[in-house]
Order: C-alpha cells, then structure tokens, then sequence
C-alpha cells in the first residue's frame, strides 16, 4: 500500500512539475510582450511587427488555458493529497481565480468589438489588476514548485561492498538554505520590481478629474490669447469627463506657441484656408459630449469638447469634386490618418480646442485635435494642425502598423 501511494505521489508531482514548468514560461512571456505594448518607444521600433507580437501575446494568452485544463484533470488525486492541508488547497484556488481573470478578461480586449466599450474598458482594469497582482504571485508560484527548486538532490555513495551502493540525500540544511534564499530572493525580486509600477497603476486608475486638472497644469504649450469657453463649456455640460486618460505617443510630445502654431484646409479645395493662433480661436465653436474609447480597452466618458464642426471648415472650403478622403496631419510630424469624405461629414466630427472648458493639454494632443466620437480614437487625431483633401486613398499610421481601417465602435449611427 505505501509503495502504491508512492509511486502516486511521485507520478502526480512529476505532471505537476510539467504543470507549473510550462505555465511558468507562458506567463513570463505573457509578462513580457504585455508590458512592451503599450509602450510608444516600442511601437515605434517594432512597426508591424507590434502587429504580429500582439496577436502572439493573444495565442498565448488563449494556450494559457491547456495547463489548466490539464491540471483539472489530475485536480482529484492532487486534492486527494492535500488532505490537511488547508494553506495549500487555499493557494491552488488562488492561482487558478487569477488564471481565470486573466483569460476571461483576455477573451473580452481580444474580441473588443462584440463586446463593446464598457465590456473592454472594466476587462482592462482587471486585467491590469491581476497583471501587477497576479504576476508576481503566479511567478513566485510556479519556480518555486518547479522540481529543481522542490526536490531534494541525489548522490551515489560508494561503501566497501562495489556491488552495493547506497544513495544519499545531501545534507538538509544547505538544501533547505538554498531552497529558501531563492525562494526569497525571487518574491524579493517581484516585489521590487513590481510594486511601483502597481502603485502607479493603482494611483492613476483611482484619479479621474484631477488627472486632467494636472495635465492642464503642467502643459508645455504657451499659446496667447487662450480660448475663452463658451458658457455650455464650463462648467462642462457633460459633467466632467468620467475616466482618466492613458497617455500613448510614439513620437516627443511637441510643444507649440504663437511662432510655431498655424493650421491649414488645403488640397483639392478651392479656397485654401490658413490661420494662426491668435485667428484661430477666434473662430465660432459649438460644443458637445461625448465618450472617447480607446481601441486598447480603455473608456473616458462625458467628455465635454469645444471646438469647430469639420464638416463646417469643409463647407467654407468649397472641396472640390475630384476629393475623396480627407488626410489629417499631427504637429509631431509622423501621425496621419484620414477619412471618406462621406465619414468627414458626419456632424459630430470636431476639430476640438477645449475639454470640460479648458485648453486641451499637450499630453492630451492640444492645443487642437481632432475628435471622431463614433470611431476608435486612433482615428481622432493628435496635436492636429493641417487637413489635406485628396483623391485617392490614404492609409495612416496605424492602419500601416495593422490597424483596422474600419474603427466604427460597435452600433455607431455613422450619420
């Protein structure tokens, strides 16, 4: 009987090893490539490879799925011989509720369209919580339980008799030291390298209004006069903007003032339009409100933008009949993007100079950017300072990296 229950015990822990060894490599690159995303500097470096890299972050995060299922199937002998042992029954359903978070959040941001906005932006908050939560944990979990660091080492000692050997354990207590100091050294590690960024995380993700507030402190640019709002504007009808704003540039974030700032309608227009700053915000503005969903899964709502209708500026342009796409520029001198001229001339499209009544932050693309409210916001360009009308089709900066040309939120009116 005991050699039957050994023989179990050792045939368990040798698939549990395998359990822990593979999950352990698929989180530390679930760790690695889910950091580097949002990452500008590497978005930039990486071009369309980012493209690839994030559907291989998706395969993995889908495969991460197998070890589990695996595990489920020896779930009953290993529960078996767990048998009072309450701690580690408690730390097998921790780990497997953060797999669990971490897929089915996963599953939402991969499929962000069916499940729309509000879906996509609550699974990246607890994506991000069970990534700077779950990870080190999940980490610590899996090397420590891997048979290097679990079973004792063996050696053969030779006695008199060459026919019989007998093989020894090394000693316990430099086993037991070794064992121990990696142990905590690597939850050292984590915590080291982890916590920060968790408190960073958890710091922005509690701030809403005052993040804003901030920003328009510390902006770089020094335009004059600034806007003055209009009365809809502040306060805000849409109530303050619900949410904070994750900040993603693959480029410097320019700065502007009264010698560097202009904006321009040119192309196949016939009156070419030309402003600078001081003309510019003196032009009549109308205000509204609305969400702004970032492709990435996260949400700020009730925005209250001021700004010029681009159907308006199209309008006053008199755009001639060869023109089919409207191509948008960013003062940083990298980001374009463009739209049919049947999407330009929907209503709600605002070239956008106030959010909740004040100057638009540099960090946020002001002083002036464009607002699609219907569509994912790569398309609401950045730090905007000239649109181009043109025949022909244009493909923008994302959409050459892998983005969809098509960024309709899921049941826009497209009107």
């Amino acid at each position: 009987m005991n050699d039957w229950l050994r023989n179990i015990r050792k045939g368990v822990g040798k698939k549990l090893a395998a359990v822990h060894r593979w999950n352990a490599w698929m989180v530390a690159f679930l760790a690695f490539s889910g950091l580097i995303l949002p990452w500008g500097v590497w978005r930039e470096w990486l071009g369309a490879g980012r493209v690839w890299l994030k559907w291989l972050h998706t395969g993995v995060g889908l495969a991460l799925l197998l070890p589990v299922i695996y595990y489920l199937l020896l779930a009953g002998r290993h529960w078996s011989l767990l048998k009072g042992r309450p701690a580690q029954k408690w730390n097998v359903l921790v780990v497997i509720g953060i797999l669990a978070a971490w897929f089915l959040s996963g599953v939402v941001l991969w499929r962000f369209r069916f499940f729309g906005p509000a879906w996509s932006n609550a699974a990246l908050t607890v994506h991000d919580a069970f990534t700077w939560i779950g990870l080190p944990y999940i980490v610590y979990h899996s090397l420590t339980r891997t048979q290097w660091l679990k079973e004792p080492h063996r050696r053969t000692v030779r006695t008199d008799n060459p026919k019989k050997q007998e093989t020894s354990r090394t000693d316990a207590e430099p086993l037991y030291t070794r064992r121990a100091f990696l142990r905590s050294a690597i939850g050292l590690g984590l915590t080291v390298a982890l916590g920060p960024s968790f408190v960073k995380w958890l710091s922005s993700s509690l701030s809403s209004d005052a993040n804003i507030d901030d920003l328009v402190q510390k902006d770089r640019n020094d335009l004059i006069p600034a806007p003055q709002p209009a009365a809809d504007s502040l306060p805000p009808i849409g109530g303050g903007s619900k949410g904070s704003f994750r900040i993603y540039t693959v480029t410097p974030i320019p700065t502007f003032d009264n010698s560097n700032w202009s904006f321009t309608v040119d192309g196949l227009v016939d009156h070419a339009l030309k402003w600078n700053w001081d003309e510019f915000v003196k032009l009549s503005r109308t205000v509204q409100v609305s969400d702004f969903h970032c492709v990435t899964g996260w949400s700020v709502y009730n925005n209250t933008w001021e700004g010029i209708p681009l159907h308006r500026l199209l309008e006053q342009a008199h755009v001639q009949p060869s023109a089919t796409t409207v191509k948008f520029y960013s003062g940083d001198g990298e980001y374009t993007d463009s739209l049919t001229m049947e999407q330009a001339r929907m209503k709600d499209i605002m070239i956008a100079v106030l959010l909740d009544g004040k100057p638009i932050p540099s960090e946020l693309g002001g002083p002036v950017r464009l607002i699609v409210p219907q569509m994912y916001t790569y398309k609401s360009v950045k730090w905007l300072n000239r649109i181009e009308l043109i025949a022909g089709d244009h493909v923008g900066y994302w959409e050459a990296r892998g983005y969809d040309k098509d960024a309709w939120l899921p049941g826009a009116k497209r009107t």
